[in-house]
């Protein structure tokens, strides 16, 4: 099976490792991995400031560079960018045409964990990682995406992210009091209401203390740099990894 990679702006500017242990992951999965080097940004920041005209040509440009006839699927190490693409990319049209061309893009586009579990069928990865680990469910991975959730407020078995962590040999996923809880982050949030979104990221961390959880993994890199920011000015901050990391390290056995 072959797949587009696609590699929001974040992880491509600010932490290119995850892109790289996406790939690597899914190439252990025995999918081909094409990164077509015309990708650009989804558009999301802009369309979430109500610049929709300026989000437009992008995601056009989106579904041109992700046409079907090269790629029967697209993968992102995002939930927060899939959303994007899936869910609001159809609003952002002009015409029928565009409309249809934005949702087929959107329907052939998954997060990472999503594309794992629904499309190659896996549930458990075998692999190994000695490690107390806190689950951060990002928002849109969870209320857009319904990667866990029956409803937007209430995270049940069928996690798919969950279900492959409890399936990695010496993890031990700690509970948590508030699973579903935003970090604070936001995008342009964490900088309008700095106050508010600090309050919040740090009633995250509170929580992830009381689990003793000597990781914290994520599917949003920008969750895990607003967790990790606020981690490193309280002190002995716990480890912070995207989810494509902690499964390429642990098919290595890395995290042994």
């Amino acid at each position: 099976m072959r797949v587009g990679l696609f590699i929001p702006c974040f992880i491509d500017q600010l932490a290119p490792q995850v892109g790289v242990a996406t790939a690597e992951f899914l190439q252990g999965c025995g999918v081909e991995v094409d990164f077509p080097r015309a990708q650009a940004c989804c558009g999301q920041p802009m369309s979430n400031l109500g610049c929709r005209e300026d989000a437009r040509p992008l995601a056009l440009r989106f579904a041109r560079v992700f046409d079907p006839d090269s790629y029967e699927h697209i993968v992102a190490p995002s939930g927060s960018c899939v959303a994007m693409v899936r869910n609001h990319y159809p609003e952002l049209a002009r015409s029928q045409t565009e409309r249809d061309a934005l949702k087929a893009v959107g329907s052939r586009t998954r997060e990472l964990c999503e594309f794992v579990v629904d499309v190659l069928g896996m549930e458990a990865v075998r692999g190994h990682y000695a490690r107390r680990v806190g689950l951060h469910r990002g928002c849109h991975g969870l209320r857009e995406l319904r990667l866990g959730a029956a409803s937007e407020l209430q995270v049940t078995a069928s996690d798919k992210v969950e279900c492959l962590l409890k399936s990695i040999d010496g993890l031990e996923l700690v509970d948590l009091e508030r699973p579903d809880e935003c970090c604070g982050f936001g995008g342009t949030f964490a900088t309008t209401e700095d106050v508010v979104s600090a309050r919040m990221g740090n009633d995250r961390l509170d929580d992830f203390a009381r689990g003793a959880a000597e990781t914290i993994v994520s599917g949003d890199v920008s969750c895990l740099f607003q967790l990790g920011g606020l981690a490193k000015r309280r002190g002995g901050a716990p480890e912070m990894l995207h989810i494509a990391e902690l499964l390429r390290d642990a098919v290595r056995g890395a995290g042994a």
